[in-house]
């Protein structure tokens, strides 16, 4: 999921294949909801129809569902990060790089999700755990999940206005982003 993550920031073009259309439809979904506050741009079709399977070629980035059943279409594809939902596989080609999150703030959110997916992992190395653990509810672990990503954003764009400048030299003040 990180590297979907860091995918589609990165403007990647993103390739979902499953035999399941609703399963399509809930992770281009799921992405995209996972990139909160930012809005992708770019092309976005949960589910390509076949008689389309060409727009895959383009060049721009995006975000695309395909059935499982056109997948032999899709080996060709040399630049296309390609996430088999039910495989459970992300296919990353040699050409493609993509950049992930700096560190701390990875391992932090690896460990930050690991939690939420998996409380256990918390208490397995305890010599006396705890008797009960308690399970998050899907709409709880949803809420859970979107924190994580949020608070992600918010230290990623900490600071950022210390990036700002305001050029005078027009009628109306511009400000432009300048990171040094």
């Amino acid at each position: 999921v990180l590297y979907l993550f860091c995918a589609a920031l990165t403007e990647h073009k993103i390739l979902f294949l499953s035999s399941s259309y609703q399963r399509l439809t809930d992770a281009c979904r799921a992405l995209l909801a996972l990139m909160f506050p930012l809005k992708y741009s770019f092309t976005y079709v949960p589910i390509l129809p076949a008689q389309l399977l060409e727009v895959l070629s383009t060049p721009t980035p995006f975000i695309i569902g395909v059935h499982s059943i056109f997948q032999s279409e899709t080996q060709e594809l040399l630049d296309v990060v390609i996430a088999d939902l039910d495989g459970g596989t992300v296919n990353v080609p040699e050409c493609v790089h993509i950049s992930l999150l700096p560190e701390p703030l990875l391992q932090q959110t690896r460990e930050a999700l690991s939690m939420v997916l998996d409380p256990e992992l918390e208490v397995a190395d305890l010599a006396f755990p705890p008797a009960t653990i308690s399970v998050s509810s899907l709409k709880m672990q949803d809420k859970e999940i979107r924190a994580v990503f949020l608070r992600l954003f918010a230290q990623l764009l900490q600071g950022y206005r210390w990036c700002l400048h305001i050029i005078r030299i027009h009628p109306e003040p511009v400000i432009r982003f300048h990171k040094v």
